[in-house]
């Protein structure tokens, strides 16, 4: 068994002297708008054979998950809206309190209110 490991390392070395005694052919370069075409082309036959292992829903599964999205849209809609309109209202509430503030209390009440106002333009 030694022996054959000796033969094989043996002979491993002239293999490779016979490669470095051959002079290399001039590699031919590759003409990129070639290969260009050919990697486009690749993409596109790709692309059909994915979009056939695809399996699309049926209109009845589109329309239900159609109407859902639209539903949940509608009632964040609604959220946001509520959010909204009482944020503004308890704007309103807080200058309407600083203008009507009796004339004894601090200022600041009724500085904190002119620029809650001109901020928001209300």
């Amino acid at each position: 068994m030694a022996d054959e490991i000796k033969k094989d390392s043996a002979a491993a070395p002239a293999k490779n002297s016979k490669k470095e005694n051959k002079p290399e052919a001039p590699k031919k370069k590759k003409n990129v708008f070639v290969s260009m075409g050919k990697n486009i082309k690749k993409f596109f036959k790709d692309l059909r054979g994915e979009c056939k292992k695809v399996v699309w829903p049926d209109s009845k599964t589109v329309l239900k998950s159609t109407g859902i999205v639209l539903l949940c849209v509608f009632v964040l809609g609604l959220v946001i809206w509520g959010i909204d309109t009482g944020l503004s209202e308890l704007i309103k509430l807080l200058v309407n309190a600083s203008k009507n503030a009796p004339a004894d209390t601090e200022t600041t009440a009724a500085v904190a209110g002119s620029i809650i106002s001109g901020f928001f333009g209300l």
